[in-house]
């Protein structure tokens, strides 16, 4: 029979495959003269024979096995039931077995209170009896004769009997023979007191801790266990603190103290508290002192304040690993305590020194610049006086009455980086030496100082004096405008102003209302400056265009458009042509050099666009014949080159294109004229414009121009 194993998944086909293998052989599959049916079927069958019998021997073995699972399961359950039967009859015993101790440890308790009713007045009779018969030696005048009184081997034994004798003195009545006896004991407790301090520091000092132990237990019933207290604190400190740095010395001492006082005192944390309190008061106090009083307030003080401070501060957080009293905020009372001398001072003292320093590094600037500080004069009615006296004529040709102090901008990086420098550390001291309810406060005084003194005195005050420096608007030799370099400065110094106000000022106040207000201020200082920038500007691009139109008027004639011969260098520009685009390329240079970012762009712009007009307007003034037409082309390509290269303005480049178009208008003869109009320059031009510029030309009515534009 065929062994069939259970163990792997049966397959049907693998099964016919292999037996029809065994039974004919590897032969058959390659030569089919060898391949039998017959063979093949009769192993079919006495293997189908073969899997029948093995079906019927694996029922049976089924049945088998199912029987005695239901015998095992039949034994079980009664087993199961036996055990709950014993079970619950354990519960019952159980029961009775905690009923019964429970009234046995009844009768046990009410025994022992019954005993100790009888036993407790017994030994307090017995305590009274005996503290009465040293009481009756205290009321004679005779020695005391007890050993335990006399015997300074037995002295904490005699502390415990004086200890209670002198609570029963004080119990007793005023006046006749007790007196005697009260003074007696009064005088025995003070001497018992001594001797026990006396032996604790002797034990102290032996590093005896059993000793000391059983001591301050017996103190601590007396009146003298602060005297104990203070006399550890005493020699713990002896001979310790021998380093210039008295810091260096606390966090050993009171890491060694520790481990004794929880050995030693039943209280730890009360004691090591006073511990603590007493270095803070007495050693780092003196310490602290000698550093700071009768120091002058300046900025080695305030420093050393600061340090000093943090010094403490990292000293607390490192002493906060102790169980200190049983106040979390111990340690913080007692930095406050120690500093608050200075710390109430503080501010008050810092703005005092930043105003003298500051003060004091402008004086010097100013000085070295030979000027005296004035009094500023700005506003509608200081520049309409200022000018009504040009209209006047008290101001001269060469501009005497507008002083430009040779250029000096009276803005200094280094006096502003100082007193920068000079806040920004005081902003770092105010924020270690104020309390979190004063640290906005007094940060926004600082701030005070610093607008006062870099922003008001110093940026705004130069960009005043700036404004009154530019010249007059009609200027009659060539201006001097140092205000584009006075504007450079300023904000180069405003945007430091800025930048500290972000990362000194701002993290002290952010959660405070102080925040918007400071806020509010520096949009304030921003636009203030902003907004005189813009006027200085404005008359800077007033004076240069008035100069422009100075040079125009005075050396350009209308003959020079209009010449009576032909003998005319057309190759160059005229004389005043090239004096202004001299001039306009320096100031275009200037304004590059000394504005940034867009600011360049916009005053560029102006400039410009005002320039555009004065040329527009000056030379709707003439008339133009071929050859002046040719001088004005060269002009205007002067005028037009410099735009281009100085101004590299797209805007401002297509309105001199559209000039220099215009001016084409002139030259061409009348039967083109028409071509060039619908140029792509002119051609989106309004038609007046072109109009009022082709009547320009010295054959407008004899060409009849006009018919033919029509």
């Amino acid at each position: 029979m065929v062994c069939v194993s259970f163990k792997e998944p049966f397959s049907v086909h693998e099964f016919v495959e292999r037996l029809a293998w065994k039974t004919m052989g590897s032969k058959a599959r390659s030569n089919l003269d060898e391949f039998n049916p017959i063979v093949l079927h009769s192993a079919f069958e006495s293997m189908i024979r073969d899997l029948k019998d093995k079906n019927v021997q694996v029922t049976r073995d089924i049945e088998k096995l199912e029987n005695n699972c239901k015998e095992e399961e039949k034994r079980h359950w009664q087993r199961v039931a036996e055990l709950q039967k014993k079970n619950q009859a354990l519960y019952t015993h159980f029961q009775k077995l905690d009923e019964r101790i429970s009234y046995v440890a009844t009768k046990v308790v009410h025994l022992g209170d019954q005993l100790e009713g009888v036993n407790t007045p017994r030994a307090r009779a017995v305590e009274a009896q005996r503290l009465m018969s040293y009481l009756s030696e205290f009321l004679t005048d005779e020695p005391l004769k007890s050993p335990v009184l006399t015997d300074p081997f037995q002295l904490q034994l005699m502390a415990d009997i004086i200890q209670k004798l002198h609570l029963i003195a004080l119990e007793l009545p005023l006046g006749g023979k007790f007196d005697k006896a009260r003074k007696r004991i009064a005088e025995k407790y003070d001497s018992v007191e001594r001797e026990l301090i006396e032996e604790f520091k002797i034990a102290h000092n032996a590093g005896d801790r059993r000793k000391m132990k059983k001591i301050a237990s017996v103190l601590q019933n007396f009146k003298a266990y602060g005297v104990c207290i203070e006399t550890f604190i005493t020699e713990s400190q002896k001979n310790v603190f021998k380093k210039k740095n008295v810091f260096e010395d606390v966090v050993p001492l009171c890491t060694n103290t520790h481990e004794l006082i929880n050995g030693v005192f039943n209280h730890p944390e009360m004691v090591m508290g006073k511990f603590v309190q007493n270095i803070f008061q007495t050693k780092l106090q003196s310490y602290i002192s000698s550093q700071l009083d009768n120091k002058p307030i300046d900025e080695e003080y305030l420093e050393k304040l600061k340090e000093l401070y943090n010094q403490t501060k990292d000293l607390t957080s490192e002493l906060s690993k102790f169980k200190l009293a049983n106040d979390s905020s111990f340690l913080s009372k007692l930095t406050k305590g120690i500093f608050q001398t200075h710390l109430s001072t503080y501010i008050d003292n810092e703005i005092k020194y930043l105003r003298q320093r500051c003060s004091g590094m402008q004086q010097r600037f100013y000085e070295s610049k030979f000027h005296q500080k004035k009094q500023i004069q700005s506003g509608g009615i200081h520049d309409l006086k200022r000018d009504i006296q040009a209209k006047l004529g008290t101001v001269t040709k060469s501009n005497i009455g507008v002083e430009n102090y040779g250029g000096e901008t009276f803005l200094s990086e280094e006096v502003s980086i100082n007193i920068l420098q000079e806040t920004r550390m005081a902003f770092k001291r105010c924020q270690v030496l104020s309390s979190q309810s004063d640290l906005a406060t007094n940060a926004v005084k600082i701030f005070d100082v610093l607008v006062y003194f870099l922003v008001t005195e110093h940026i705004d005050y130069a960009v005043e004096i700036g404004l009154q420096s530019i010249p007059q608007p009609d200027p009659k030799t060539e201006p001097k405008i140092y205000f584009f370099n006075v504007v450079n400065a300023a904000n180069t110094l405003f945007h430091l102003f800025e930048k500290q106000f972000m990362d000194s000022l701002v993290p002290l106040i952010l959660s405070s209302q102080k925040h918007a207000i400071c806020l509010k201020e520096k949009r304030e200082l921003r636009q203030i400056l902003e907004n005189k920038v813009d006027v200085g500007l404005d008359k800077s691009l007033t004076t240069m265009v008035g100069w422009i139109r100075q040079i125009l008027t005075t050396e350009q004639k209308k003959s020079d458009f209009k010449p009576e011969s032909d003998d005319v260098p057309l190759l160059f520009a005229t004389p005043s042509c090239l004096k202004i685009v001299k001039f306009l390329s320096a100031q275009a240079k200037m304004i590059t050099n000394s504005l940034d970012g867009k600011n360049v762009e916009v005053v560029l712009t102006d400039l410009g666009q005002r320039f555009h007009r004065v040329i527009y307007e000056h030379l709707m003034q003439f008339q133009y014949n071929i050859m002046g037409t040719m001088l004005l082309i060269s002009d205007v390509n002067e005028y037009r080159k410099c735009i281009k290269e100085e101004f590299k303005i797209p805007l401002l480049s297509q309105l001199f294109e559209k000039l220099h178009a215009l001016c084409n208008l002139l030259v061409v003869v009348p039967e083109n004229l028409k071509v060039i109009r619908d140029s792509e320059q002119l051609a989106d031009m309004d038609e007046a414009v072109v109009q009022n510029f082709l009547q320009l030309r010295s054959d407008y009515k004899t060409a009849r121009i006009a018919n033919r534009m029509k």
